[in-house]
C-alpha cells in the first residue's frame, strides 16, 4: 500500500463501513463538500441520503443522530472544530450515553461523534482551538485520539462497530502525517501502544504530540533512552499498559495538548503514582492552567506544549531520580 496520509485514513474507513454496513450514514455542517477535507468523494459514492449536510444546529443534529441509533442506524457525525462540543455537552452525555444505563441495557446508541482540528499551531483563536477530551473521558463516554494514519483508521472503524457513543479526536497536527500501512485493520479500543522501547523515563503522548515525542526521544538517544506510551484510548485507558511500562523506566512525564487543571495528564500521573514506586517526581507538559489560545501565531505556539518543554521536563525528571 503507499503511503497514507492520517486524513485520507479517515476518509478509507468511513467509506469501507459505509460500504460494509448499509445502516451507517454521515452527517454534519459542509460534509457534501468536505470543508474539513475528511468527507472527501463520499456524496458521490454513497448519495446525499447517506451524507447528509446539517443546519447550523449541533444540539439539533445531535439529537437527531441520537434519536437514529435508537432506531437502529449507526450514524457518524463531523464536527469542524472541537469547541463546538461543548454546545453539545448534554445531548452526549446526558442523552446518548446513559440511555443504555437508564434502560437496563435494553437499547443501544451507536453513534460516532468525529472531531477533526485543534492542536495545529496556526493560529485559530480562543473559540476553535479547545481540546476537550478530558471531559468526556470525566464522565465515561469512550474517547480516543489516534496518532498515526493506521490508528486513525483502525480506532475509527472500531468506534462505527462499537454499540454505545464513541468520541474521536482527530488532532489537526496529525492530520497531514503520512505513513507506509502495510495492513488497514481495526484496532481495539481500550489498547495501548508502545511507540519505542526506553529504560530511562516513559513519556506518555496523546495524539499528535506522539510524533514530538518521538523525535524527542532521538534527540536525547545518547543521554536517555526514552519510552513513548501512546494510550491511543483515554477512556477507557490500558491501565495496566502503563504500569508495565513505568515499572521499568521507573519514570512518568505525560505530554498532553488540553488545560493542566483537572486534565488527563494529572489523572495519568495520580493512578500511576498509586500502583508505582517512581524514582522520580513525575511531570506535565500541558498547556497553561484555564489557557485561551490567543490568535497570534507566536503566542499560540507559545502556549501550546512543544518539543522544548518536553525535553526540559524529561531531563528535570532523569537528574531528579
Amino acid at each position: 500500500m503507499p503511503r497514507l496520509s492520517y486524513r485520507r485514513a479517515l476518509t478509507r474507513a468511513l467509506a469501507d463501513e459505509m460500504t460494509r454496513d448499509e445502516s451507517v450514514f454521515l452527517l454534519g455542517e459542509d460534509i457534501r463538500v468536505a470543508a474539513a477535507n475528511v468527507t472527501s468523494g463520499l456524496l458521490k459514492k454513497f448519495g446525499p441520503e447517506r451524507v447528509r449536510d446539517t443546519p447550523l444546529s449541533e444540539q439539533a443534529f445531535t439529537s437527531f443522530a441520537t434519536g437514529a441509533a435508537l432506531a437502529g442506524l449507526r450514524p457518524v457525525i463531523e464536527f469542524q472544530i472541537p469547541s463546538l462540543l461543548f454546545l453539545v455537552f448534554e445531548q452526549i452525555v446526558n442523552h446518548a450515553h446513559k440511555f443504555p444505563l437508564m434502560t437496563g441495557g435494553q437499547c443501544a446508541v451507536p453513534v460516532t461523534y468525529l472531531v477533526p482540528g485543534s492542536g495545529s499551531r496556526t493560529g485559530w483563536a480562543g473559540q476553535h482551538s479547545d481540546h476537550p477530551y478530558s471531559l468526556f473521558a470525566h464522565v465515561g463516554v469512550t474517547t480516543v485520539v489516534p496518532a498515526t494514519p493506521a490508528d486513525a483508521y483502525g480506532l475509527l472503524v472500531s468506534a462505527i462497530r462499537c454499540d454505545d457513543p464513541v468520541v474521536v479526536f482527530a488532532p489537526a497536527g496529525a492530520l497531514e502525517v503520512r505513513a507506509d500501512v502495510d495492513d488497514l485493520a481495526p484496532v481495539p479500543l481500550g489498547r495501548a501502544v508502545v511507540r519505542r522501547a526506553g529504560t530511562d523515563v516513559t513519556v506518555v503522548a496523546v495524539g499528535h504530540l506522539v510524533h514530538d515525542a518521538l523525535a524527542v526521544a532521538d534527540e536525547l538517544a545518547d543521554q536517555v533512552s526514552v519510552e513513548v506510551f501512546d494510550p491511543r484510548t483515554l477512556y477507557p485507558f490500558d491501565w495496566d499498559g502503563l504500569v508495565e511500562s513505568v515499572s521499568r523506566t521507573g519514570r512518568l512525564v505525560v505530554v498532553d495538548d488540553s488545560n493542566r487543571s483537572c486534565g488527563i495528564a494529572g489523572e495519568i500521573i495520580a493512578t500511576v503514582v498509586e500502583r508505582v514506586r517512581l524514582a522520580a517526581p513525575p511531570r506535565r507538559v500541558t498547556r497553561p492552567d484555564g489557557a485561551v489560545l490567543p490568535f497570534a501565531l507566536a503566542l499560540d505556539r507559545a502556549v501550546q506544549p512543544g518539543r522544548d518543554q518536553l525535553t526540559a521536563a524529561i531531563q528535570l525528571t532523569v537528574k531528579d531520580g
